[in-house]
């Protein structure tokens, strides 16, 4: 199974949902917190998720979100682009959240296998906000959406960011 986003909307199977993606759109991501969407063929490491909040049914390794959960996006850390444990000395993205937007997060293998300082961190598929704003590189759709998606997800789907096959 694959997943094709374009700036506009994530399709699999017959399947199509509104999407947003970063500030600046879809391209070649030159490094960390340039607002862009990485243009590329990723798999999908796991979903972490608010068990308060939702409830996954998936294929797909799942890791519930703690409190004390955070993902570092600091290239100056040995942490950096990996799941850590908060508190942290370094810059972090905090995964559990007043706000929706990371009740479910599909994690992409953006910049892991090797990770390379500055390259971009935290590339997720995650909840849109209402009115789908853009996001900071990630892509973002309705929670429903999500839910679906999540129930689909087979071991070898692969994510199509941008339009090659």
């Amino acid at each position: 199974m694959h997943i094709l986003i374009n700036k506009k909307n994530l399709i699999f199977d017959n399947y199509k949902a509104k999407c947003s993606v970063g500030k600046r759109g879809i391209g070649l991501k030159r490094k960390e917190g340039d607002l862009i969407t990485p243009k590329g063929k990723y798999k999908i490491k796991y979903i972490l998720y608010r068990k308060d909040r939702v409830k996954i049914q998936s294929k797909i390794k799942k890791i519930i979100i703690k409190k004390e959960m955070g993902w570092c996006d600091d290239p100056s850390s040995e942490k950096y682009n990996k799941l850590i444990k908060l508190p942290s000395m370094y810059k972090y993205e905090k995964l559990y959240r007043k706000e929706n937007v990371y009740d479910i997060i599909i994690v992409l293998n953006y910049n892991m296998n090797p990770i390379i300082k500055n390259k971009g961190s935290a590339i997720f598929i995650h909840v849109a906000k209402k009115n789908y704003k853009k996001t900071e590189g990630c892509v973002a759709i309705k929670k429903a959406h999500l839910l679906k998606l999540t129930k689909e997800l087979k071991r070898g789907t692969t994510v199509l960011i941008g339009n090659q096959k």
